[in-house]
């Protein structure tokens, strides 16, 4: 029998490899990408992504930072290299534009047919424009992508008046937008209050005021009504439904959004009576072959979320269960927001509006400052939700505690710091608590990351975990955990001000002094670390060790200007050129006017200066005359005039001391105790030029009505029948703070030295960019120990302090006259390197618009300037 002949065996067909069709790549859609390459899905599926917008994946939460100098590259969420790796194949400008349930394909604008084995649609949403007559005319537009912005940024070019039809989210951004702009700017909300899904009665009423404030003009209760076109067909004015009429050259909707569901409802899928498609808890429609995520989407809990937040949920929902994983069901998400709008904290969380039944509100609210804070807590205690405006600081802690009974009452959790309530840190908050919503981290997970992932710093951390890297508002939380974690592991944080030291900025404040070190490079080499960044240092640090040195310039030999030699090159941009950079590139000019006294003959060569330079005033908040639209290599010429006139540098653009306010004190006033104008002058002139770790504000009132505002400043005088009460640590940035009382009823003699010992150890001890208000928070023992040290000498040091400010006050120079002295100097102050004196006749500077008319605008004299060349800008 003959053997059997063995014969190869047959080749297996390949086997078929999915294909799946993401429409859409916002940011879910890029996080659901993301996802999908976590689990692995992307190595074995042909991933095709159909984008409508003509640029990949962009933050569209921080979409208004454009207006503030970030080009729409920097908001990009993804970058080629990740698309390639993972196979990705990203078509844009192709929008999908019919889904064929039954072949299983997408048709796109140009014609494309993609076959798929799994649909996603990530389509999101789109603005909600009321019919309202004229809304097609020339002029108006939605605030939605980047080329939106760019629209509505070339159009306001020529407008001068700008309406924001909308007080809602985006309304008040598109209107902080249009501000920016240079545009006398109106919002319209039909709703009574502005946010009114976001915050109570009271929270609009404070939101309100602060928007007011900065200028802006806000209409409740009405809806617009018509769009009356001018001549050309362009927008002309905005008429309201109450009969009033808004002169506009420029609109902008901004009315909410609604889920783009249409190609849903094209081929067949179910969506909800008010629009979204409607998915189950893994995000699944009515056909098992096809998903929906982010704000396209109608959840099991009959909501449509127009939150990032909940939208990257539903994106690894989806991307879990399209990989055969156990998804986590989605059936609702976190609907807080923190956010800042028009520089105004604004945050809400949990049942913010008090709807549960039984609700009990906990308010604190100071309509001076601008504050409103209000806990909505159950009958038993239980922290039901929350609103915070104009002070967001403990969103960070009271959102995590939401559902639980917080460890203080209530009403200690509102009231200011520094008035003795409790203060919660993240070490109260439980390990379930979520920390990063956007990611949806929770403490414990953060934890873990030190613990058994071994992360040794936030960076690492955010890495493991994804926390502190969506809208950010947890990062300062999620700092604070990490760092009491790793303490309790044994593990030594590094305090350094950055790579290039190991030491915290008052630390590097006690070796300059000690050691009488001049320079920064000294320094580097003999306490820094030389390797980090090549030796050459970073924009942390430099501009730290550069205060430093200036502000002990007299003590350790160094030179007080700061732009000569290596100090020049520590400096930041507005040290540099001893004037303030604008948004547009022009510098401003603020001179000096101690008290805010001044003389007729004064004032009129301001006036001469401006005119003459064609630069728009300003009367600033602290009594003094802004000078702005200045070209770099007018800045001689102006400080010139000035300086002739008996003016000098106001240092507005140092880390230094800014003004000191004043009333008109008993000279003038009939209420006046004390001359507060005398007081103020010699204030000024004393700690004018004084180099700090931030900028210093102070005033001086002449009686108890306090009109000059003393206790809303770094360090604050208040007159008595008997001296002066000196209060220090208000104010500073971005929680406002009364100043607390540090000594009263104080000689004038006594008043100074006591200031200048506060000075001084603030200089010595504060950190990197902290102002007096978080030093005195943070440091330990509080005014306590403040008081201590500089009443009652309690570490020995007031001699030392008051020698150093003596050295400053006795060696201080203007640095305009400075400039002006010096040849070499000057020669920096040049628009082009090859044109060190008059500018290039070639170059020509365009003004953007014509002089806006004084019963129009806010802004009474000439516009604001245009980009031309090389950043240079003019009126």
């Amino acid at each position: 029998m003959a053997a059997a002949t063995a014969r190869p065996a047959a080749a297996a067909p390949p086997a078929h490899r999915p294909t799946l069709v993401l429409i859409g790549h916002g940011m879910v859609g890029q996080r659901f990408l993301e996802e999908l390459a976590e689990r692995g899905v992307t190595g074995r599926t042909r991933v095709v992504v159909l984008a409508e917008e003509p640029r990949p994946a962009y933050d569209r939460v921080q979409l208004t930072s454009y207006f503030a100098g970030r080009s729409a590259e920097d908001l990009t969420l993804t970058d080629p290299e990740f698309l390639a790796r993972h196979g990705v194949e990203l078509h844009l400008d192709d929008p999908a534009t019919a889904v064929d349930r039954r072949a299983r394909t997408v048709t796109t604008r140009s014609g494309r047919t993609v076959r798929y084995d799994t649909l996603v649609l990530a389509t999101g949403s789109y603005p909600f424009v009321p019919p309202v007559p004229g809304r097609d005319s020339a002029g108006c537009f939605v605030y939605r992508t980047v080329e939106d912005l760019l629209a509505i940024e070339a159009h306001a070019a020529g407008a001068r008046t700008g309406a924001v039809i909308g007080g809602g989210l985006l309304g008040l951004e598109a209107a902080g937008a249009l501000k920016g702009l240079g545009l006398r700017t109106h919002i319209v909300e039909f709703g009574p209050r502005l946010m009114s899904l976001q915050v109570d009665e009271g929270g609009g009423r404070a939101l309100r005021r602060t928007v007011e404030g900065q200028g802006l003009h806000v209409h409740t209760g009405v809806a617009g009504k018509e769009i009356v076109a001018d001549a050309s067909g362009a927008v002309g004015a905005l008429e309201l439904s109450d009969g009033s009429r808004i002169p506009a050259d420029l609109v902008v909707f901004s009315a909410g959004v609604r889920p783009r569901d249409q190609l849903a409802r094209d081929c067949g899928l179910s969506v909800g009576e008010r629009g979204g498609i409607v998915v189950d808890a893994r995000c699944r429609t009515d056909d098992p072959a096809v998903y929906a995520i982010g704000e396209c989407a109608r959840t099991v809990d009959g909501l449509v979320y127009g939150l990032v937040a909940p939208g990257y949920e539903m994106a690894r929902t989806a991307a879990a269960a399209i990989a055969g994983r156990e998804a986590p069901e989605f059936t609702g998400a976190d609907r807080s927001t923190k956010l800042k709008l028009l520089g105004v904290d604004v945050a809400s969380f949990g049942d913010a509006l008090g709807t549960t039944e039984g609700s009990l509100d906990v308010v604190y609210a100071d309509a001076r400052a601008g504050i409103y804070k209000k806990l909505v807590v159950g009958a038993d205690g239980e922290l039901l939700g929350g609103v915070l405006v104009g002070d967001a600081e403990a969103y960070g802690t009271l959102r995590p505690l939401t559902g639980s009974v917080p460890p203080v009452a209530p009403e200690e959790l509102v009231v200011p710091a520094g008035t003795g309530a409790a203060t919660l840190g993240p070490g109260a908050l439980p390990d379930d608590a979520v920390l990063c919503s956007c990611h949806n981290v929770t403490k414990g997970t953060v934890r873990a990351a030190v613990t058994t992932h071994g992360c040794t710093s936030v960076p690492e951390v955010k890495a493991c975990t994804k926390a502190g890297t969506g809208c950010g508002s947890c990062v300062r939380t999620l700092t604070a955990v990490v760092h009491d974690e790793l303490a309790a592991t044994g593990t030594v944080v590094d305090p350094g001000l950055c790579d290039c030291f190991p030491h915290t900025r008052a630390e590097l404040y006690e070796i300059v002094r000690t050691l009488r070190l001049p320079s920064y490079a000294a320094l580097l080499e003999s306490h820094g670390r030389p390797q980090a960044r090549g030796g050459e240092g970073c924009e942390v640090c430099k501009p730290v060790i550069g205060s430093v040195i200036a502000s002990l310039a007299p003590s350790v030999g160094a030179d007080g200007y700061v732009l000569d030699g290596e100090q020049a090159a520590l400096q930041d941009t507005n040290d540099h050129h001893l004037a303030n950079l604008q948004r547009n590139g022009s510098y401003s000019v603020v001179p000096r006017i101690p008290g805010g006294e001044i003389t007729p003959e004064k004032l009129i060569v301001i006036g001469e200066v401006a005119r003459e330079f064609g630069l728009y005033t300003k009367i600033t908040g602290g009594q003094r005359i802004d000078l702005l639209g200045a070209r770099v290599e007018q800045l001689p010429r102006i400080w010139a005039r000035l300086v002739a006139a008996g003016f000098e540098s106001g240092h507005a653009y140092g880390k230094a001391l800014r003004t000191v306010k004043s009333c008109v004190g008993r000279t003038w006033c009939r209420y006046g105790v004390q001359d507060s104008v005398r007081m103020a002058i010699a204030l000024e002139l004393r700690y004018r030029g004084l180099r700090a770790p931030h900028k210093l504000k102070s005033a001086v009132s002449g009686c108890a009505r306090e009109c000059a505002e003393a206790r809303g400043k770094d360090f604050g005088v208040i007159a008595t029948a008997s001296g002066w009460n000196l209060y220090v640590g208000g104010n500073g940035g971005a929680t406002p703070r009364h100043a607390d009382l540090l000594a009263q009823d104080l000689s004038d003699a006594e008043l100074v030295r006591l200031i200048d010992r506060f000075l001084m150890f603030y200089i010595r001890t504060a950190d990197r960019l902290e102002r007096t208000a978080a030093w005195l928070e943070r440091i330990e023992g509080g005014l306590d120990h403040v008081r201590d040290v500089v009443v009652h000498d309690s570490l020995g040091l007031c001699a030392e302090l008051e020698s150093l400010m003596a050295a400053h006050v006795a060696h201080y120079q203007d640095e305009w006259a400075l400039t002006l002295a010096d040849p070499e100097r000057l020669a920096r102050f040049a628009s082009f390197v090859n044109a060190p004196g008059v500018p290039d006749p070639s170059v020509r500077f365009v003004a953007e618009r014509d002089q806006i008319k004084p019963d129009l605008p806010l802004l009474t004299g000439p516009d604001l300037p245009v980009r031309t060349l090389e950043g240079m800008f003019t009126r």
